[in-house]
């Protein structure tokens, strides 16, 4: 995990343009993914302070992401945790160790209380990251979002900071 810099544009939209990690993210992530884009979030990503977006990377290429939206108002002790790794990196690891960088980050440096996810229901792998970290399957929201036109049901995975402390 390291900060995002202008030089990952390529690797960005090569890694981030596939239909395949689409379907896993949110909407606000594109698809097609152009370069525009890559251009829109690399800006925004270096103006954030305290930075909460940041570059999965192997051997000097940013393959994928990782980061944390904190939440606001009462809920402003919690934020919503979320990666992708570029999908010829499947299976070697990072998003587990990723991950698990970010979540430290966010308890440590952003002094959360609570991370949490929603990984589609059907993204056995996301959920499999997730439970090798220690979080906990708070429910499942059954049907709730629509991706793709389709409904999709989310997990609700959750770690407190003590519950993190106690594992790490």
């Amino acid at each position: 995990m390291r900060p995002w810099r202008p030089e990952d544009l390529d690797s960005l939209v090569r890694h981030a343009n596939n239909r395949a990690i689409w379907l896993n993210l949110r909407d606000r992530f594109p698809h097609p993914y152009t370069r525009t884009d890559a251009e829109e979030f690399l800006d925004r990503a270096a103006t954030l302070k305290p930075q909460v977006f940041f570059a999965i990377d192997l051997e000097g290429e940013a393959v994928g992401g990782v980061g944390i939206v904190p939440n606001d108002d009462i809920e402003r002790i919690s934020g919503e945790l979320g990666y992708w790794v570029g999908e010829e990196h499947w299976g070697k690891g990072l998003a587990t160790r990723a991950a698990r960088e970010m979540t430290t980050y966010s308890f440590q440096t952003l002094k959360l209380h609570r991370v949490w996810a929603t990984p589609f229901e059907r993204n056995t792998a996301s959920i499999r990251v997730l439970e090798k970290l220690g979080f906990r399957r708070e429910g499942t929201l059954v049907e709730s979002v629509i991706k793709d036109g389709r409904l999709e049901s989310m997990v609700i995975m959750a770690i407190t900071a003590p519950e993190w402390t106690q594992l790490v």
